[in-house]
């Protein structure tokens, strides 16, 4: 099993969820963040005075999929975020040694 963390731009949350439901994912969880990268920021106005924003609005997506199914999730989740654009997010994937449906006790591919 992987685990795909995804750091997107929030308004390709849309975009990104559909491209996995399309590849037959059904489970995603979606954390609101805040962070910055090569970016760093940017300064904007307000009412005259200047003032940096440091940390931007971010979207972080987690997914969890058997392994045949990792390079078909980050393939979709490339495709949806992309923009062109500085910012556009980062994604990681990392083994998962075992996972457990608390309700019912399954485990591994049945827990997913």
């Amino acid at each position: 099993m992987k685990k795909i963390e995804a750091i997107v731009k929030p308004f390709k949350l849309d975009e990104v969820k559909e491209a996995l439901q399309g590849i037959g994912l059904q489970g995603i969880t979606v954390f609101e963040a805040k962070g910055f990268g090569r970016q760093k920021g940017h300064t904007e106005l307000y009412r005259g005075a200047e003032y940096v924003v440091d940390f931007l609005p971010k979207v972080k997506i987690e997914v969890i999929v058997e392994d045949s199914l990792a390079e078909s999730a980050v393939e979709a989740i490339l495709q949806a975020a992309r923009t062109g654009r500085i910012g556009d997010g980062k994604i990681f994937v990392t083994a998962i040694e075992e996972a457990i449906r608390i309700r019912t006790g399954e485990r591994d591919l049945q827990a997913i």
